[in-house]
């Protein structure tokens, strides 16, 4: 079912197993830093309401200067962003620290988890957009972001894990300071890297209007659909939450989802193997149908046992959904503009999941878990809906000419 030929060719090409391998340690903080916050806020002020309010500080720090660093390295080049990114992270993560700790106003919390959510690392983003200039074969860059779902896959299930450990030894703000040395020593290493250090920069400035790649509908259907699928995931993961925590079971949640993030990585490495005769837009369509009938397949399974299991399998297109989303930017987008498009996907995917987080938070107060399950599944249907429906009238724009 699985063929590592093409990971095998991927990996050979010149420059990328070296930028890719370096690209790890400066993306921990991805699957770390939200949740080190929140813990170590709430442990040292006792308030949930508080922690959860500074790290949602973070998370919009993230999304909301996302495409502007994006522009920065589409007309620069990716390396003055790393340098600066490497400097004021840590700095930010550091002052965060020490203001919690002196019992600072949470107003000045909030401003240090900002700046530091805003120069998180851009290594994601940089590397989404160095694949189609190393591969010029559409079926190895398919290869190649099936790599790097499954990679963030990795990361996110990683992330708790070294949070815990930190927990066990009670240092407390040990996460915190451990995501900002990742982004110095990664964001070294990765610039390090000879095709980071050769990227071009642009012969002449690069024109593009205020709104960027939002002038281009085919990407704005991607964002539409990119924004309800990750509304689907803010709901799965309080979901499963409320399920386990009613059951007397709240730490079974972490393995859940940890579960459902393997099963998602297994359903990258399957799709990266192979060709696949349907073009990448069907795809995707059919991608986002197949999550949508897992997250409904979960919505009555009340038995964490069964749920754990079932995640494995339900949460397989997960990955391959963000793999084809990139693989779509990646299509869609002028070069000059690549690195902004893909920011704009990642601000997409964080505020649905920020939203779906706040929206299940509302719905599992006053309702049983299966009815936020069974959101999740409808928002992922309308994603596959809204995109089949966006391909079906460009059919239609095809046949007419």
């Amino acid at each position: 079912m699985i063929s590592f030929e093409r990971y095998t060719r991927l990996f050979i090409t010149p420059g990328l197993r070296a930028v890719l391998l370096a690209s790890i340690v400066g993306r921990l903080p991805m699957g770390l830093a939200g949740l080190a916050i929140l813990l170590y806020v709430q442990s040292v002020t006792a308030s949930f309401a508080v922690a959860g309010m500074i790290s949602a500080f973070y998370v919009l720090g993230v999304a909301a200067i996302a495409p502007l660093i994006g522009r920065m390295i589409d007309r620069l080049g990716p390396r003055p962003l790393l340098l600066a990114s490497a400097l004021i992270y840590p700095s930010a993560m550091v002052s965060l620290v020490l203001l919690v700790e002196r019992g600072i106003p949470v107003g000045w919390l909030a401003v240090a988890a900002l700046v530091a959510g805003a120069m998180l690392p851009p290594i994601t983003v940089c590397m989404r957009t160095l694949f189609p200039r190393l591969l010029s074969d559409g079926d190895m860059l398919q290869t190649a972001y099936s790599v790097d779902s499954i990679l963030v896959e990795s990361i996110f299930a990683a992330g708790p894990a070294l949070i815990a450990l930190f927990v066990a030894i009670e240092f407390r703000s040990g996460a915190v300071l451990f995501a900002a040395f990742c982004a110095v020593a990664g964001s070294v290493l990765f610039m390090r890297t000879p095709v980071i250090r050769l990227w071009p920069r642009p012969s002449a400035p690069v024109r593009t209007s205020l709104l960027g790649p939002l002038r281009n509908r085919r990407l704005l259907v991607l964002y539409a659909a990119t924004t309800l699928y990750s509304i689907a995931f803010g709901l799965l993961e309080v979901a499963i939450t409320a399920l386990a925590t009613a059951q007397g079971r709240p730490a079974a949640a972490g393995v859940i989802l940890a579960l459902a993030s393997v099963g998602s990585g297994l359903g990258a490495l399957v799709y990266g193997s192979r060709g696949w005769a349907m073009a990448p837009q069907r795809q995707y369509v059919v991608a986002q149908f197949a999550m949508a009938i897992g997250l409904f397949a979960l919505a009555p399974v009340t038995n964490l046992y069964w749920l754990a299991a079932l995640c494995v399998v339900a949460c397989s297109p997960i990955a391959p959904v963000i793999a084809l989303q990139s693989v779509l930017v990646a299509r869609f987008t002028p070069r000059a503009m690549l690195a902004e498009s893909f920011t704009w996907a990642a601000t997409a995917l964080l505020g649905g999941v920020s939203a779906g987080i706040a929206a299940g938070g509302a719905l599992v107060d006053g309702h049983a878990p299966v009815f936020t399950m069974v959101a999740a599944g409808v928002s992922t249907l309308a994603a596959a809906l809204l995109s089949a429906l966006a391909i079906f009238r460009a059919d239609d724009r095809v046949t007419e000419k």
